[in-house]
């Protein structure tokens, strides 16, 4: 008869079958990494078939195909690399689970490509190259192809090393390099490029600060009032109505490159109009939402959700309209540089041309997006509700303001510039906020009282001798992230041109 198994121990059976279902997990683990690249690949050839039904069978045809595969390649390296700009934050907050975030990035970024995708023959044929100086549509395809073909290999690798880069700043030193390459230096509209160099400087700047500006006010106003329920019902409907007016602002603005009669005035009128029109109904549901909830920062966190999905789909769908010129841009340019379609006219690309970029930048998404979704959502630093919506805030405002002051700018620069203000915010105000310390004290334990207030006596009297010291200063920020991130911003354009340049020469030197 055997002896009485321990009640520590499992049964064998039990051990077994959780060695059978680790097992099963790491191999559909590894089948998935495995199958992306390959599931890839089927898109690629399937873009490749689809694109010979819109293309005479001459001479052209495999320049057409070819450029076709090369747009959806950079159209995935889109979605796995920008859209978790839009998303991110959410995830990171668990405002929304990745599975949800995917299938509305999906969804609003097809959205936005086929309803306000803007026109991108003059952005990027006659925006970046200067007008006139190349006559040539040999000259533009060769080019084209390159800026392509660079700007979607530098994206990769960005990607494959967790670094969220900049798709408008690739595609962009792409291009400039492939036409010094093909044409000299005089080919490039160099104006455009200081632009853009300002822009790496401003963007991740203003949003930080916006972002900053954001959360001090919910933190001075909310989180540490004496009671939270209260100030959230008087404030929390003010900003989520700032909210509504800045993204229909950002939307208008968006629009604008669909709809010419649209402008930044008609912009401002519709958010203002609509963001204080939004407060009277927003009154009413934070008053409902808030019923019931205790006097304690968890509470805040259901106020902010609602508002952090709607951000995720609006930023979504305006990505689409806006980024897809990235990847459908250079494609768009050479179908008219060959002759087969002509769009100057109205400057929209053929729809089966945004067909691809819309579809690419999903299927990018959905195949390597959670990586860096993860990166900028949680892996920078901690997100909840409260900071995601200062991050999504600061995203819209900062497009905004550059849209006013004519700067062009990155929507990769502005979001990961707002997470990492964010966060260095927090460090300093948890080492240095008077009122969160008072806060802490009026509520602290009898027994921990005077260990409490002996630190903030010591505090004070550091800051009157001009001394200082270690005061258990918190870093919330992963510092390698922040170095990594900003050499890879510094690289993009010069390493993407550089590359573009050395495409150029090599089909040069193999046609």
């Amino acid at each position: 008869m055997s002896e009485p198994q321990s009640p520590f121990e499992k049964p064998t059976l039990d051990k077994d079958l959780e060695k059978f279902s680790f097992i099963e997990a790491s191999t559909q683990f590894v089948m998935y990494k495995a199958a992306a690249p390959g599931l890839a690949v089927i898109f690629l050839a399937l873009v490749a078939v689809f694109s010979t039904f819109f293309v005479p069978n001459n001479e052209v045809a495999l320049v057409i195909v070819a450029a076709t595969v090369m747009a959806g390649y950079m159209a995935m390296n889109i979605g796995a690399n920008d859209v978790t700009n839009n998303v991110g934050a959410a995830v990171g907050a668990k405002a929304i689970t990745m599975f949800g975030a995917l299938a509305i990035a999906f969804v609003f970024e097809i959205l936005g490509a086929f309803l306000a995708g803007r026109g991108v023959v003059d952005t990027i044929k006659g925006g970046i190259i200067q007008p006139g100086t190349i006559s040539d549509s040999g000259v533009i395809i060769e080019i084209m192809l390159a800026a392509l073909l660079s700007a979607a290999v530098y994206i990769n690798a960005a990607t494959w090393l967790n670094a969220p880069v900049s798709t408008t700043h690739s595609i962009v030193g792409s291009i400039m390099g492939a036409a010094t390459a093909a044409a000299g230096m005089s080919a490039v509209n160099w104006t455009v490029i200081a632009q853009i160099a300002l822009s790496w400087l401003i963007s991740p700047i203003l949003g930080a600060a916006i972002a900053i500006g954001f959360l001090w006010f919910i933190k001075e106003t909310i989180i540490y009032a004496d009671d939270k329920v209260a100030a959230a019902r008087r404030w929390v409907p003010v900003l989520l109505a700032v909210m509504t007016g800045a993204f229909i602002s950002y939307l208008v603005i968006i629009l604008a490159g669909r709809f010419p009669g649209l402008n930044l005035y008609h912009a401002s009128i519709s958010g203002v109009s609509l963001g204080f029109a939004s407060y009277f109904w927003l009154r009413g549901v934070v008053a409902k939402q808030s019923e019931g909830l205790d006097n304690r920062n968890q509470s805040l966190k259901v106020l902010f959700r609602l508002p952090l999905i709607f951000s995720a789909a609006l930023m979504s769908f305006a990505h689409g309209a806006n980024d897809v010129a990235n990847a459908i841009g250079p494609l768009g340019a050479i179908v008219e540089a060959t002759g087969i379609q002509t769009f100057a006219r109205n400057l929209d690309a053929p729809y089966w041309v945004t067909a691809i970029g819309a579809l690419g930048i999903s299927m990018g998404l959905a195949l390597y997006g959670p990586r860096l979704i993860r990166v900028v959502g949680s892996q920078i630093t901690k997100l909840n509700p409260v900071r995601a919506f200062c991050v999504a805030m600061a995203a819209a405002i900062t497009v905004i303001i550059a849209s006013a002051l004519g700067l062009p700018v990155s929507s990769t620069h502005i979001a990961v510039g707002s997470v990492f203000g964010v966060g260095l915010f927090r460090e300093w105000y948890t080492a240095n906020s008077a009122r969160r310390r008072e806060y802490i004290l009026a509520r602290a334990e009898p027994d921990e009282l005077p260990r409490l207030l002996a630190a903030r006596d010591q505090d004070d009297e550091d800051e009157d001798g001009g001394k200082q010291r270690d005061r258990g200063y918190r870093y919330l920020v992963r510092r390698s992230y922040l170095t990594s991130i900003m050499a890879a911003w510094l690289v993009t354009v010069p390493a993407s041109g550089l590359l573009g340049a050395l495409i150029v020469i090599i089909l040069r030197t193999v046609i």
